[in-house]
């Protein structure tokens, strides 16, 4: 079949969402972005609820495969896949390997990949996998349930690691204050449940919930989301999950990203700028740069040059779109990057 290509000012309405009703953050913005075609093969590469695969699944005749390393998405995502007869695939597996888990499949190269970065609302909601301190549960937080948990690491890692690990991935400015805490708490008894980290982390700054204003963020949030980060390498794995997708794209193939928190968002636009030889010119007074020192051809021409951001509308009704930033690229037919160029790939 020819594939059908939208023209450029075509705006996608999806016809369904996800299992449950889930409409997943800025999807009319990321089908835009890709501009699914009839015949095309697609990357959800953070199924989780399977939003972004109905919505691409809804927009054209095409394939999509379901990437996801958390068990329990893919198992939920089976009765669509057996809805859609074939034309949904899932692969359990992490995002940073996409492109060898389509190869060891027969895959061709993609027509587009998209990522909805960080943690999915049923992780979120289910007290049990402990990603929350909104329930009470036991401290885990792996994505894939696999290696050390959250317990793990707040019981085990040194107070100056601890201490690191909250300032740079939970951008808190009381990250050794909040350490100290840690490690006197876990000097008397284990830390163990969410409700326990969540307090000790509170107590640590200062914060009261009775006397918190409403729209003040519990502190317990920017602690969570960086032991959270921490025990499942997002920021790593991210690196690598884009560098897949540019291996796994084909010439005019298209890759679209959301994300939701500064750290995201900046490898992304980061890797994007690079990627796309938007990188720093330098003096007319400077020496002539050394062949070996050149960027190779750019893989990926950014389709926008500023993030976008949900529409009034979406930030209105789901609060965690609010905080979304979407930035999308269409991979050119230069050789993908190898580690050695570039920085790591």
């Amino acid at each position: 079949m020819t594939p059908r290509r939208p023209d450029a000012s075509q705006s996608f309405a999806p016809n369904g969402t996800g299992p449950g009703g889930h409409v997943p953050v800025m999807l009319r913005e990321v089908l835009d972005a890709l501009r699914p075609v009839d015949g095309g093969i697609y990357v959800d590469a953070t199924f989780g609820l399977g939003g972004y695969a109905k919505g691409l699944l809804d927009s054209a005749d095409c394939t999509v495969w379901g990437v996801d390393r958390d068990p329990s998405a893919i198992a939920r995502g089976q009765t669509m896949a057996e809805a859609e007869a074939g034309r949904l695939r899932l692969v359990e597996g992490r995002f940073g390997e996409l492109d060898q888990l389509l190869d060891a499949r027969g895959t061709a190269p993609v027509d587009g990949v998209a990522f909805d970065l960080g943690v999915s609302s049923p992780q979120l909601d289910v007290a049990e996998r402990g990603f929350s301190f909104r329930f009470d549960g036991p401290l885990d937080m792996r994505m894939g349930l696999d290696g050390p948990t959250a317990a793990d690491v707040v019981n085990e890692v040194a107070e100056g690691e601890l201490a690191r690990i909250v300032r740079d991935y939970g951008e808190e400015k009381k990250a050794r204050r909040v350490a100290r805490a840690i490690a006197r708490a876990r000097g008397e008894k284990p830390i163990q449940r969410t409700g326990e980290l969540a307090e000790i982390v509170r107590g640590a700054v200062g914060f009261s919930k009775t006397r918190a204003k409403a729209h003040e963020i519990d502190p317990a949030t920017r602690t969570f989301q960086a032991i959270r980060i921490y025990v499942n390498d997002e920021l790593g794995e991210l690196e690598r999950g884009l560098a897949a997708a540019e291996r796994a794209l084909k010439p005019g193939g298209r890759l679209a990203v959301v994300a939701f928190h500064s750290l995201e968002d900046r490898a992304v636009k980061q890797f994007l700028r690079a990627r796309s030889g938007d990188v720093p010119r330098a003096s007319r007074h400077s020496p002539d740069p050394d062949p070996a020192d050149q960027l190779p051809e750019p893989t990926f021409r950014v389709l926008f040059r500023q993030a976008k951001k949900p529409g009034g509308d979406e930030a209105e009704s789901n609060p965690r779109a609010r905080s979304a930033r979407l930035r999308a690229a269409e991979r050119t037919a230069a050789p993908a990057w190898t580690d050695t160029q570039g920085g790591r790939a």
